[in-house]
């Protein structure tokens, strides 16, 4: 829901701990240790967050959404069944996903450089994007090319890695939220190229 307004301040919570219970250490080692399984990429798992019903994802905690995830996962996967995973988390419910693909595009040249003007692209996708919908269709620098990466928005629905160049781009605050954010700040996003286009 990253983006999203009117949701409310954040308040962290001062002297948090790592794990507020037992529990929610086993769920981090569960999802850590699950991932080497292979059967789901890091962007299916987040993905998988962004599928949780919104009145549902307000109400849960941080690893109450790690559970949910990992118990779609792991059915979607074939390693476990609802019936097995009812007593744990009653309200999954989710059509399987096809098996994880390979990716056999040649590498991309990165079509930017340090110091390019760039326009994010305004979409709105039924799926995972790592495009922050407060970023979309603005205007912003490339300040540093961190190379070829495993493009998520592919990634998370097994279409392939589909690897494309990754760049950070600064967007100045008042590009973002008007002039009244004038001379604040910068934010700087890591994007892919596929969510960029020239000035």
């Amino acid at each position: 829901m990253g983006g999203m307004h009117g949701l409310g301040p954040i308040a962290p919570e001062a002297d948090e701990p790592v794990f507020h219970a037992p529990w929610e250490g086993r769920v981090y080692a569960m999802t850590t240790t699950a991932f080497r399984w292979n059967r789901w990429t890091l962007d299916a798992w987040r993905h998988q967050h962004e599928l949780i019903p919104g009145a549902d994802y307000l109400r849960m905690s941080y690893y109450e959404k790690w559970a949910t995830s990992l118990a779609e996962l792991a059915v979607k996967a074939g390693l476990a069944t609802r019936a097995e995973l009812a007593p744990h988390w009653p309200d999954i419910g989710a059509p399987a996903t096809t098996p994880l693909s390979t990716d056999s595009a040649p590498p991309a040249v990165p079509g930017f450089s340090v110091g390019d003007k760039v326009r994010t692209r305004n979409i709105n996708p039924t799926g995972h994007t790592r495009l922050p919908r407060y970023a979309r269709g603005h205007v912003g620098v490339v300040t540093r090319l961190h190379g070829l990466h495993v493009f998520p928005d592919a990634s998370a629905h097994n279409l392939g890695p589909r690897r494309q160049p990754l760049y950070q781009v600064r967007f100045e605050a008042d590009e973002l939220w008007g002039l009244a954010a004038r001379g604040r700040t910068a934010v700087h996003l890591d994007l892919w190229e596929e969510y960029l286009g020239r000035v």
